[in-house]
């Protein structure tokens, strides 16, 4: 056989095109650019928004409508008449292990006697891994308690090769955390989230859709309430891709359809996009515009799962330290800016404002990811400062004084 010939039926492979096709993990389709909009959960097609699009604020309203008439039919055997009830917000940023801090917060609040019905909760990263509980009530503390106070870094993430980085798609894996999730978020767990949905409340949870470089915002009640046969892996895949750091973390591959075929969506940690949010700044315009909105008393909370106060280091000179370094900079100045619009958002929409953050005061050492003993530290902060009734800041402004107190 000729070169020639031997040439037309075998085609040349590069070493690198040989190691991708042995080794690189494989996946379905992306969805195309175009069709972005069409996507649908199979069997649950109410189960999210794409808020940057017109169509995910459209559907959006239209659930805010039917949450308030859900609301209005579970308050009215009460003899409740007239506007809506007043509305609490509670929004759970992102932060690893510091999401002992809203565990803490969240635990000492009832303990006060002050914490609020929630109607609204919403997570990103570790806050995705708070707020369904939060969003259950006070029946679930001991949860929170417990995994924050009790994991360790061997209950979060696994061991890879060296070669990870060039032939995976993490350095780390993300079976411990998912296994960790396993023991607690479950069926009954979705059926309490159900049944609190049912009489109008929401829990929303936000993942970034690497494909199209988007946020997505999950209705986290809807998956429950579905009763659909995957809405439990389904449940679990979003709150584990949510927290999963880009690079770090494997990213969760989410099935979905357009037209009946199948395609499959990367999500990653949701703050790639933001370290927290409450909901899209559109959102109050549009309701007002559709003669749908009702004055009443609303209340916002947001826990950021950080210090705001410039957090001094020496870097040592090397490559990995500067990069580290340079990203958590990144990460705490788009938190910053996250609270700014969150701020301006409440106050074209007449929210009363509420600001909690990890305080300057609290200064023990952290040694290393999801440190137990750094975690039970931060936990107490946060629960012995809710406890006595947290002093909630009523805006974000100072946020570059170093001597800010939580």
């Amino acid at each position: 056989m000729s070169n020639k010939s031997r040439d037309k039926r075998t085609p040349s492979y590069s070493l690198v095109d040989r190691i991708r096709a042995w080794t690189f993990p494989k996946r379905l389709p992306a969805v195309p650019h175009h069709l972005t909009k069409d996507v649908m959960i199979p069997g649950i097609p109410k189960a999210r928004y794409l808020v940057t699009m017109k169509e995910g604020i459209d559907n959006l309203v239209e659930d805010v409508a039917e949450a308030r008439s859900r609301l209005k039919r579970e308050f009215s055997p009460i003899g409740h008449k007239g506007q809506s009830p007043p509305e609490n917000y509670l929004a759970i940023s992102g932060g690893g292990d510091k999401g002992a801090f809203a565990a803490g917060l969240i635990t000492g609040w009832t303990e006060s006697g002050k914490r609020p019905y929630l109607h609204v909760v919403t997570g990103i990263s570790t806050g995705a891994l708070v707020a369904p509980f939060a969003f259950v009530g006070p029946e679930c503390d001991h949860t929170l308690k417990n995994v924050f106070t009790n994991i360790s870094q061997k209950d979060i993430l696994g061991r890879r090769n060296v070669m990870a980085a060039v032939l995976d798609d993490a350095i780390k894996d993300s079976t411990p955390l998912w296994n960790l999730m396993g023991q607690h978020v479950n069926g009954e767990l979705l059926e309490r989230i159900a049944e609190k949905r049912s009489k109008g409340p929401f829990l929303f949870v936000a993942t970034t859709n690497l494909d199209a470089r988007l946020p997505v915002i999950w209705n986290m009640g809807e998956i429950a309430a579905s009763k659909d046969p995957n809405s439990l892996e389904l449940f679990r895949k979003i709150l584990l891709a949510s927290a999963s750091i880009p690079g770090v973390f494997p990213p969760v591959m989410i099935d979905v359809e357009v037209d009946g075929v199948s395609y499959q969506e990367m999500h990653v940690d949701g703050g790639a996009v933001g370290q927290v949010f409450l909901f899209p700044a559109s959102l109050g315009t549009v309701i007002r515009e559709r003669g749908l909105w009702e004055d009443t008393e609303r209340r916002a909370y947001i826990i950021r799962n950080a210090r705001l106060d410039p957090d001094w280091a020496s870097v040592d000179r090397r490559t990995l330290s500067i990069l580290a370094r340079a990203i958590s900079s990144l990460i705490q100045t788009q938190g910053t800016a996250d609270l700014y619009h969150i701020y301006l958002t409440t106050e074209q929409n007449k929210i009363d404002f509420n600001l909690a953050f990890i305080g300057s005061d609290f200064d023990v050492l952290h040694k290393e990811d999801f440190d137990t003993e750094y975690m039970r530290a931060l936990f107490d902060y946060g629960y012995q400062r809710a406890r006595g009734g947290y002093p909630w800041h009523k805006k974000p402004s100072g946020l570059f004084d170093p001597h800010l107190t939580g």
